[in-house]
């Protein structure tokens, strides 16, 4: 009976501490995982045309055209002024626009490719990929089935240093052009999700996991 008692205490100290333990793992692995793309691919972002090397497309990362409570969503503008400063510098031929279309009425590629045709950018400059759910889909079908292997992606400094990180682990040799940013609550916000979201990118490279359509390839 003593015995069984003692192994009653014990298992009761194990259950105690796996918990805590669990939780420091797991913010260890946050931490690392961003501290480490930050560090990496600093040196790999732009914010200035004439330092960037010219690359054939540039991969639009897409986002919202309206802002949560309806207004107009800066980081959407921001991008487009940024791609399509790039090409009207000469810098870029194609523009390929990677984007969420999973519900009615919400087309990423679809807003900015209009956005973009307003600041003067061809329509024969421009292809749109509907299935770039998420950051991680977008660079890995920019591979897969566009073919791209070189490339300049086009987002704000935060998530343009999780697609680096991504293209690196991929097999694409890419650099990023930094859109403007914007300062505020809701860029408090996104910065907090995209701690989160970088540890789930560490978690697709680990497994290698595909995206949620590949589908056949697309010549640009």
């Amino acid at each position: 009976m003593k015995s069984n008692n003692n192994n009653s205490t014990k298992r009761k100290k194990i259950r105690k501490w796996i918990i805590p333990m669990a939780i420091v793992l797991i913010i260890s692995f946050i931490f690392i995982t961003n501290i480490n793309v930050s560090y990496w691919l600093r040196s790999k972002c732009y914010t200035d045309t004439n330092s960037i090397p010219a690359r054939r497309v540039a991969l639009l990362l897409g986002t919202s055209r309206l802002g949560r409570h309806g207004g107009k969503n800066p980081y959407f503008e921001y991008r487009i002024e940024a791609a399509s400063k790039l090409f009207h510098s000469g810098k870029i031929r194609k523009i390929l626009i990677s984007g969420d279309n999973s519900r009615k009425g919400y087309n990423e590629p679809m807003d900015m490719r209009n956005a973009l045709l307003e600041k003067g950018v061809p329509d024969s400059c421009i292809v749109l990929d509907y299935a770039g759910f998420r950051t991680y889909d977008s660079m890995v079908r920019a591979k897969k089935v566009f073919g791209h292997d070189s490339l300049i992606v086009v987002s704000q400094h935060w998530h343009n240093e999780r697609a680096l990180y991504i293209a690196h682990h991929i097999g694409i040799e890419a650099v990023a052009f930094d859109a403007k940013d914007w300062s505020g609550f809701t860029s408090l916000r996104l910065q907090v999700r995209e701690w989160l979201a970088r540890t789930k990118m560490a978690i697709d490279l680990l497994f290698q996991r595909d995206p949620h359509f590949l589908g056949e390839k697309i010549e640009i």
